[in-house]
């Protein structure tokens, strides 16, 4: 991300039976942790696992994580991964997260694991940013299932993309800013509670869903989306820039590592839930189904994919231990319910120009916290759910991909003409960052170089997307066919780099727009959408509009922004042919509602 500073350089300021699980959309082998569940021995989860109890002495703990932050502070295009984990208990450390690192509790509930001190993301130096310091560049980390007593005035989190906070309990004030008014580009938040105020501060936008704010949410710059979350600010958009939704339309929350009360490993896979406020953990909740960890194939980096895919055949889930997965042909997954899982953001990169990971058209999968690189072979696409035209119903039962992380360039010279393309009916994309590189490693970045299309198509019906972000891609970022599909918030950089305006010409004008909703789709929605512009090739580059679609009842928008970041050029309009030019110098077109 960019910014504009003073001189526009960038942003603005149970035990249960099998029938009746099967009626929830679970597995048969799901179950809830039960009394009788025998205690299982400590799973291996390789080298860059640190699993701890309260009975660690507190120095060995923070010397962990003092490590882990220094050599991943600045490892942004690394290859390292790392994931720490804590039974329940309390903590007194202070966890200051840097690149591929998670922080996660191991309770079945975040108030399990209190950590006294802070689980936090500062701040990097920024020359050009007027604060010194930026956060446009905190991206590839999480935080997860554990409580927050900050011994500090606040818990900061000052991250960019792919930095999701999931189900956290921030007993104290939550800081989202790198400090100063430093710049920070955006952010992702659900399940999650703050008790007290959340200080917004420079964020220029930034998704809540389903959870709770016990205090003010403060400021805003251009796009503050709030989605079935209790306590959220009123709708105010542009100014103050809140778009809130009182309920979710359909939620189900991402599966989760934790012990049960006898000691045993299991994963949490949360049910289907419908018009939605506040979180899964609040009082009165219903237990969550699970699954045994000894259901699941513990694969490392060096396991080969004929390897992987042969456990998946086998029925087993898969969790993907911390590191990267080089791929010569791509995951298979093709039996419903299964869950694949990500422990500490691990990567998968498929050398020989085949998709990462391809899903068959059947209930229930889950795929979370995972990070796909595209290989020096281009790929068509990198992620593809479902077949072509599959109209089979999940209605019940959908196809999840949460926090699924697509890069272009950066640590590699990669290519890829898709990153995601979903094909099955009822899919939930819940954050993602589909991602063509705008800087890396030498000589993997430029527009010749990391080439890539588009970064998501949408061809089922009734999917629903909560946090979209898709940035820099060459031609269309979003291409969006199925019917009746929805998106709560949607943040998008146009590319860069365009080296001439003949280049970068589509069907419809000068330039490709961001989203691009296909003239035969009759009902569409799409709340909190965000499209910025920063040419920097000194040329001229004009696009005709950030957001193209159908003009009809059906096929509705509510508050959505372009803005002129910096470089050259600029959008011409915001929604095909409304809106106001944001051309040449800092600027902002908002619509409130289209048609």
């Amino acid at each position: 991300m960019r910014s504009p500073d003073p001189s526009r350089r960038r942003f603005l300021t149970l035990t249960a039976s099998a029938a009746s699980l099967t009626a929830l959309g679970l597995p048969a082998g799901a179950a809830a942790a039960s009394p009788a569940t025998r205690p299982a021995r400590e799973p291996d989860f390789g080298p860059n696992v640190f699993v701890y109890d309260p009975s660690t002495p507190v120095e060995e703990i923070q010397s962990t994580l003092d490590r882990l932050f220094t050599a991943q502070e600045r490892n942004e295009m690394g290859f390292d991964r790392y994931a720490v984990l804590f039974k329940p208990g309390r903590y007194e450390v202070d966890a200051r997260l840097g690149y591929y690192t998670t922080v996660a509790g191991l309770g079945a509930h975040p108030d399990d694991v209190e950590i006294h001190g802070a689980v936090r993301v500062v701040g990097q130096p920024d020359p050009n940013s007027p604060a010194g310091i930026s956060a446009l560049t905190n991206f590839w980390r999480s935080a997860e299932n554990l409580a927050v007593t900050p011994t500090d005035w606040s818990n900061q989190w000052a991250v960019s993309q792919a930095s999701p906070m999931r189900r956290v309990h921030v007993k104290g004030i939550l800081w989202l800013e790198p400090g100063n008014g430093g710049y920070s580009s955006g952010g992702y938040i659900a399940d999650s509670k703050v008790d007290g105020i959340t200080i917004n501060g420079s964020q220029q936008q930034w998704l809540t869903r389903d959870s709770e704010l016990g205090g003010e949410w403060t400021n805003g710059v251009w796009n503050q989306v709030f989605s079935g979350v209790v306590g959220a600010p009123a709708q105010g958009f542009p100014d103050p820039p809140y778009t809130t939704l009182p309920t979710s339309p359909v939620t189900r929350e991402k599966p989760y590592l934790f012990v049960d009360a006898r000691g045993a490993w299991r994963v949490a896979v949360p049910r289907l839930r419908r018009n939605t406020a506040g979180t899964t953990w609040a009082t009165g909740g219903a237990p969550v189904p699970s699954l045994p960890l000894s259901a699941f194939f513990l694969a490392r980096p060096t396991d080969s994919a004929k390897r992987i895919n042969a456990e998946l055949a086998r029925g087993r889930h898969l969790l993907l231990t911390p590191g990267v997965y080089h791929l010569d042909r791509a995951l298979r997954v093709r039996r419903p319910d299964t869950v694949v899982l990500g422990l500490g953001m691990p990567s998968l990169v498929p050398d020989r120009g085949d998709a990462a990971l391809r899903i068959e058209d059947v209930d229930g999968v889950r795929i979370a916290g995972v990070l796909v690189d595209a290989g020096p072979v281009e790929s068509p696409v990198l992620v593809e759910v479902g077949t072509r035209h599959c109209h089979r119903s999940h209605a019940t039962n959908p196809i999840s991909l949460q926090d699924v992380f697509f890069r272009i360039g950066g640590p590699y010279a990669g290519r890829a003409v898709t990153s995601l393309v979903v094909h099955s009916r009822h899919t939930l994309i819940d954050n993602i960052w589909a991602w063509r590189g705008d800087h890396g490693r030498a000589g993997t970045i430029g527009w010749t170089v990391n080439t890539a299309d588009t970064g998501v198509i949408v061809n089922g019906d009734d999917v629903t997307a909560y946090g979209l972000f898709v940035e820099h891609y060459q031609r269309w970022q979003t291409i969006w066919n199925g019917e009746r599909g929805r998106t709560v918030f949607y943040q998008s950089e146009l590319p860069y780099d365009p080296p001439s305006q003949a280049a970068w010409r589509s069907p419809t004008g000068n330039g490709w727009a961001s989203y691009k909703v296909a003239d035969h789709v009759r009902t569409h929605e799409a709340w909190g959408l965000g499209v910025y512009s920063y040419f920097n090739q000194g040329v001229d580059i004009r696009c005709d509009r950030g957001i193209e679609a159908p003009r009809r009842a059906g096929v509705r928008f509510h508050d959505a922004i372009t803005v002129f970041l910096d470089g050259s050029g600029g959008i011409e309009r915001t929604i095909n042919d409304v809106g106001t030019p944001v051309v040449g110098s800092y600027g902002t077109s908002t619509v409130v509602s289209y048609p």
